[in-house]
């Protein structure tokens, strides 16, 4: 059973918005952590100040009261300036999410607005398919259009091809460490630099491996891809500049008839779903950002609560201090007994809860980790714009089964996103423009379009926008080694291209996908 875009998307959302949730969940645990642990501190003051009331003289009791006193009292008032900025950092954290919670409910509406111009727009492009196909200047374009993409197919896929055979024949090159020491070296052409001794056993090396008659063919290896690569993309341009004079036609008919009205709401829809994209993002860094200063303080991470429990703690720890308790430990009456017992208790608690709070710590990271990559994937999400009416998932267990396995750690986000990728369509008849609209196709193939139609090859420009954050989404990649043909720099292993603090960034598409196309 399949899902469409905007149900999927609304799935991810719900996932954010459960990993959220679980976030602040665990940061007021910490909390009340952290607050219960200052308030063990302050018990466990008290109970020495008993212990010493009964074991010690007057005057070295008073010394030891005013140093546990002075601790204490400073560590009570941090522990109140703590709780002032702990709560500010929770209603910031609050506020943020409920402006997110906003922002994507108005982003789910607007999708809507944007579904029903397009409908609109398809039963317009329906009554206009015949009469604009036998139009001999659109017949002549298109033609030329269909030809070009196939001659575009063709070359990425020799060039595909022989990418894949110079990774596979090459390999026993590339493994040989003397025939690639040599290699790189450049021995055998005019860039080799060596003096005398080295030339000599470079020659010696390059006789052994068979170096001179290796050497032209691990070249040519790597030397025509490249030569294919430069001609699939000079070939794919011209198909590109062909299918844009048939998207002109098409949208001058589409005008004429009268669709220029919701051709351009539905622009408007496009233009405000982009701003509250960026909207999103700017939101989302901000409660990052956010939310980490309320992690730290959450766990008591304020330095000058922190310097008021470690100099309580120290207070407690004073060698006269362990002394007494020791004392007391050997020594057999009620009331000692009854004090060191409670000190003990309250130690014993306190451990409990610094277990409790590492545990808890590495929880709250981990949730951090995944909320991060699941903003990366939602933004890649939108930036395919996967999540337009007619696009489409075969696996609905990927807001199920595998979004959960994702979120416990089961999968890497790059897999679940791969996942996403392999697993997406688009509706039959469904067309890119960059931002016009299409109509039925009346039995011909637009075997160029990026979005494949029903009896249509699935040719996909190549993408060069992952990693950098440009491109148009009328490049679709499917080349092997991850986004625009590698896996290099960005966050979460390189794979995505979100702009993270800092940057809001834009996505260069060319808008939701409308009609069917001639």
């Amino acid at each position: 059973m399949s899902i469409r875009g905007p149900e999927a998307l609304a799935s991810l959302d719900e996932a954010m918005r459960d990993i959220r949730r679980e976030e602040e969940e665990i940061t007021r645990r910490l909390a009340r952590s952290a607050e219960k642990l200052g308030k063990i501190r302050e018990n466990e003051a008290e109970l020495f100040r008993q212990l010493a009331q009964l074991r010690l003289d007057p005057a070295v009791q008073g010394e030891l009261d005013g140093t546990i006193s002075a601790a204490e009292n400073k560590a009570r008032d941090m522990l109140k300036a703590h709780a002032k900025d702990l709560s500010k950092a929770e209603k910031d954290v609050a506020g943020i999410d409920a402006a997110l919670a906003r922002l994507t409910a108005d982003r789910a509406e607007t999708l809507k607005a944007f579904e029903g111009h397009q409908a609109e727009l398809k039963a317009l492009a329906a009554k206009l398919g015949d009469r604009i196909a036998k139009d001999p200047e659109f017949a002549a374009k298109r033609s030329r259009a269909t030809e070009l993409a196939d001659v575009a197919a063709q070359s990425m896929r020799k060039t595909e091809q022989a990418e894949t055979d110079r990774d596979e024949k090459g390999k026993p090159y590339r493994d040989d460490p003397l025939f690639i020491y040599l290699w790189e070296a450049g021995y055998g052409t005019a860039s080799y630099r060596a003096n005398n001794l080295i030339r000599y056993f470079d020659g010696l090396v390059a006789n052994l491996v068979g170096f001179q008659k290796a050497r032209p063919n691990f070249a040519m290896l790597n030397e025509i891809p490249l030569r294919l690569r430069e001609h699939a993309e000079r070939q794919i341009e011209n198909a590109k500049a062909a299918e844009a004079e048939v998207d002109t036609l098409e949208m001058a008919a589409i005008d004429t008839a009268g669709g220029k009205p919701i051709r351009q709401a539905m622009e408007a829809s496009q233009k405000k779903i982009d701003a509250l994209d960026a909207e999103i993002v700017a939101a989302e860094d901000q409660r990052d950002e956010t939310a980490k200063t309320l992690g730290v303080l959450s766990q008591g991470g304020n330095p000058a609560l922190e310097g008021a429990l470690n100099e309580l703690a120290t207070a407690l720890g004073r060698e006269d201090i362990q002394t007494l308790l020791a004392e007391a430990r050997r020594t057999r009456t009620g009331q000692d007994d009854t004090i060191v017992a409670q000190i003990d208790d309250a130690r014993a608690r306190a451990r409990e809860e610094q277990g409790e709070t590492r545990e808890q710590n590495e929880r709250l990271k981990t949730l951090a980790a995944r909320r991060r990559e699941l903003e990366d994937i939602q933004w890649e999400f939108k930036k395919q714009r996967f999540d337009d009416p007619r696009s489409t998932f075969r696996d609905e267990k990927l807001v199920g089964d595998v979004l959960n396995d994702f979120l416990r750690g089961g999968i890497s986000a790059a897999s679940y996103w791969d996942q996403w990728r392999r697993s997406q369509n688009w509706s039959a008849g469904t067309t890119d423009w960059g931002g016009g609209v299409g109509l039925p196709n009346n039995g011909r193939q637009r075997s160029n379009s990026p979005w494949p139609e029903a009896g249509g090859n699935t040719f996909n420009w190549p993408d060069s926008s992952f990693g950098g954050g440009g491109g148009s989404s009328k490049s679709r990649s499917k080349s092997k080694g991850g986004f625009g043909g590698g896996w290099g720099g960005g966050s979460s292993g390189g794979v995505f291209s979100r702009p993270r603090t800092g940057s809001v960034g834009t996505r260069k598409h060319s808008g939701f996908k409308t009609g069917g196309g001639f």
